[in-house]
């Protein structure tokens, strides 16, 4: 029997999804203004940052090739509501500048919690999708003090938590198939400087086909509560998935033993896009854990 689909079309359609996803929550995100906003300079660069509302702390880390906006616009004005928020834009993203430095999740990690410094912000509860998810895993592993609370949201702590098609997805991604598409003209429209689009892409390609494994291990020695947020077919591996729950205290016979403290929650018939547009569901999911 032929493959229905060949690896070239199933890249394509990430991409197409993606741009959708973008453009979607450009036209219906957030309305409303930081109460604060401006730059942090942390390990030679220059990180934006945008803060809403007042009370405990709430870190926002965005996925590869979004913004403040594009991720968190339809989260921020209800998150706002009980929390100061501190929405970042990682490297090259948004309104942060690109800098000619690799991209790594513990130099990313180094840099949110420079943002934490600069705002005074001892500690708070973070939450990440996708790339921020793995630089929110990176954060904990290396300043456990700062995390109260970790939100993962369809992300992993190493490669192969994606799935096998998703890894070899990212090894054929050129920049052709991002040149004149809307994450191109959102780039355009934020970014302070428009020539760095063909560089920034390079340095995200590049970043996207590297391996990378923070080791189980560190992840058993987390003592914060995980809530984990996955889309049942959204590209992550769910035997590994799996694996991270348990090693994070979960996947036990909770009437025989104490509920863990870290949950797991898999939404049904979301994939990886679809499944941050879930509002309803994700504030649900957050306030529930985080109170």
């Amino acid at each position: 029997m032929k493959r229905l689909f060949k690896g070239s079309d199933i890249l394509k359609a990430v991409i197409i999804t993606g741009m959708l996803f973008f453009t979607a929550f450009q036209s219906e995100g957030q309305q409303l203004k930081p109460a604060a906003s401006g730059y942090a300079p942390v390990n030679g660069i220059k990180v934006y940052y945008e803060v809403y509302g007042e009370g405990k702390p709430l870190v926002l880390l965005h996925g590869a090739f979004m913004s403040i906006e594009s991720n968190w616009g339809q989260l921020i004005p209800e998150l706002s509501k009980t929390r100061k928020v501190i929405a970042i834009e990682m490297q090259g993203h948004g309104h942060t500048p690109y800098f000619d430095r690799k991209l790594d999740l513990a130099t990313m990690a180094s840099d949110v919690q420079g943002v934490m410094d600069q705002l005074k912000i001892e500690n708070a509860d973070v939450v990440g999708y996708s790339m921020g998810g793995s630089i929110a895993y990176q954060l904990i592993i290396q300043s456990p003090k700062r995390v109260n609370k970790l939100v993962i949201i369809s992300s992993t702590y190493k490669s192969t938590g994606w799935l096998p098609q998703v890894n070899n997805a990212f090894k054929t991604f050129k920049p052709e198939f991002f040149e004149n598409s809307p994450l191109h003209t959102a780039y355009d429209a934020v970014a302070p400087d428009k020539t760095k689009w063909m560089p920034f892409l390079e340095q995200m390609l590049t970043f996207l086909k590297t391996q990378f494994d923070m080791g189980d291990a560190n992840i058993a020695k987390i003592t914060s509560p995980v809530l984990i947020i996955s889309g049942d077919n959204d590209g992550l591996d769910k035997v590994e998935l799996m694996k991270t729950y348990q090693l994070l205290g979960g996947g036990v016979p909770a009437d025989m033993a104490p509920m863990p403290k870290s949950h797991l929650a898999v939404v049904p018939s979301q994939s990886h896009v679809s499944l941050m547009m879930q509002t309803k569901t994700i504030l649900g999911y957050l306030d529930d854990f985080l109170k």
